[in-house]
């Protein structure tokens, strides 16, 4: 798609604008009639068409084209011309989806502005389109633990409105994951997910990168506003924007409307904000780094994506999901989990979070022999003895006993961990570590905890 299809049952006419598009460097293709047009549309897809309404001899007239086209390929913008021109007929032909409408005899110089215009609104929707193919990433929320749930549940709330959305989590907890599953299950799904990482954008290139330039050379450079019109833009690590740009940031907010590096036109665009951080923004603000009329802006519905560590009962099915996806992205073994590789994985630390335990599952996968179930041994340090990330720290003599004792001992000290965490009521440290009230007592009770004497007394608290 790659030129300009001009339809004009007058040969004049039609070689005429040619000519003129030809001169300032366009490719045009010529028919006659709607046959003609078809053909070449369903042939090759032009970027633009130029289309009379009153075309003899043809089996279709202009507003037929019209209507054909932009049901079939409605991404290319129709300009129609009419040398019969009344408002009533611009005005129907813009409803039936035409870009403009021009008169004959047109003046060059018009045309030229019209043209000019199309065409950038044309590579504007093929960017858009190569951009939704590209820009994809997963969507799915793994888990069923309780901090899941409660998740997926604000998480489809939100998908029902058009409001700005705030996520606040650690790093690699999965907060891109929970936008893009807002873009998916919203009414904003069919259009595009544009990422703006503010972390890795230099800061002098931030509004061009953003906002797009306009260069005498070059054109129209459009940015990341415009690439995510009628989708959702979301901006990443939002802290990290400079405040210059955060001031002008907050005025697309309000008015959805801004201009472009070196540009003098207004741009209009419609989109759905979505930003994520891993600061605490009001301690950004208090230190005069973030401006407090943006928060306001953005924190409309403010929603935390819980650490891996809150959700230690997913880490199983997600470690599976990986060794799923590494091997059908990667060719990597498809092999599954031992108990006690299931065991240490939830055991280890994981201040990298989701991220971290997909690097931890793709090196197991890289590393082993292809044999079997991941075992627990699969997920040790490397030799060298360098610092590794999900690295377990086995205290004491832990890794002088056998398994069962082991884990034992670990079971009793995580357990006394949480309870004392929630301040000893049972019901909470029970839901956050996935197991029934009852049975968490039992465990207690195997393990050699008197519950009573916990916390002065408050560890049978279920409230």
């Amino acid at each position: 798609m790659s030129d300009i299809l001009i339809v004009d049952d007058e040969r004049d006419i039609r070689e005429l604008v040619a000519e003129i598009l030809r001169e300032e460097g366009y490719s045009t293709r010529l028919a006659a009639n709607s046959d003609e047009a078809m053909s070449a549309v369903a042939n090759d897809p032009p970027m633009l068409m130029i289309l009379d309404l009153w075309l003899r001899d043809s089996k279709m007239d202009g507003i037929g084209i019209l209507m054909s086209v932009k049901r079939e390929y409605p991404h290319i913008p129709v300009v129609i011309i009419s040398g019969h021109g009344n408002i009533e007929i611009a005005v129907e032909a813009i409803k039936k989806g035409a870009y403009d409408f021009i008169e004959k005899p047109f003046n060059t110089d018009q045309l030229l502005v019209v043209i000019g215009r199309a065409m950038e609104t044309s590579r504007l929707r093929r960017e858009n389109t190569k951009l939704k193919k590209r820009d994809t990433g997963p969507t799915e929320m793994i888990g069923q633990s309780q901090s899941m749930k409660f998740l997926r549940s604000q998480l489809g709330k939100v998908t029902r409105s058009n409001g700005r959305v705030m996520l606040t989590g650690p790093s690699g907890s999965g907060k891109e994951v929970a936008a893009r599953y807002i873009h998916l299950n919203s009414n904003r799904a069919d259009a595009p997910f544009v990422t703006v990482s503010c972390a890795a954008i230099e800061p002098d290139k931030m509004e061009t990168v953003l906002f797009g330039q306009e260069s005498g050379a070059r054109g129209v450079i459009p940015g990341l506003l415009e690439q995510a019109n009628g989708g959702i833009l979301y901006l990443d690590e939002v802290a990290d924007m400079p405040l210059g740009t955060q001031s002008k940031i907050l005025r697309v907010l309000v008015e959805q409307t801004f201009t472009r590096v070196d540009g003098a036109d207004r741009v209009k665009v419609d989109l759905r904000v979505i930003s994520s951080t891993t600061r605490d923004l009001r301690a950004e603000i208090a230190a005069g780094t973030f401006r407090q009329e943006l928060y306001d802006r953005l924190n409309v519905v403010p929603i935390s994506v819980p650490a891996l560590a809150e959700r230690r009962d997913d880490i199983p099915v997600l470690a599976r999901h990986f060794i799923d996806l590494l091997h059908q992205t990667q060719g990597l073994p498809k092999r599954d989990l031992s108990e006690e590789a299931e065991t240490q994985l939830q055991s280890m630390n994981w201040p990298g979070n989701i991220r971290q335990l997909r690097n931890v599952i793709e090196r197991a996968l890289i590393l082993g022999d292809g044999q079997g179930a991941i075992e627990a041994r699969d997920l040790a340090s490397d030799p060298a003895g360098a610092e590794e990330e999900g690295r377990v720290v086995l205290a004491g003599g832990l890794a002088t006993l056998p398994l069962r004792e082991a884990r034992e001992l670990f079971e009793r000290e995580y357990l006394l961990t949480q309870i004392n965490r929630f301040g000893g009521n049972i019901s909470r440290t029970a839901a956050f570590v996935g197991m029934e009230r009852s049975a968490l007592h039992r465990k207690l009770k195997s393990l050699g905890v008197n519950t009573a004497a916990l916390s002065g007394g408050r560890s049978n608290r279920d409230d």
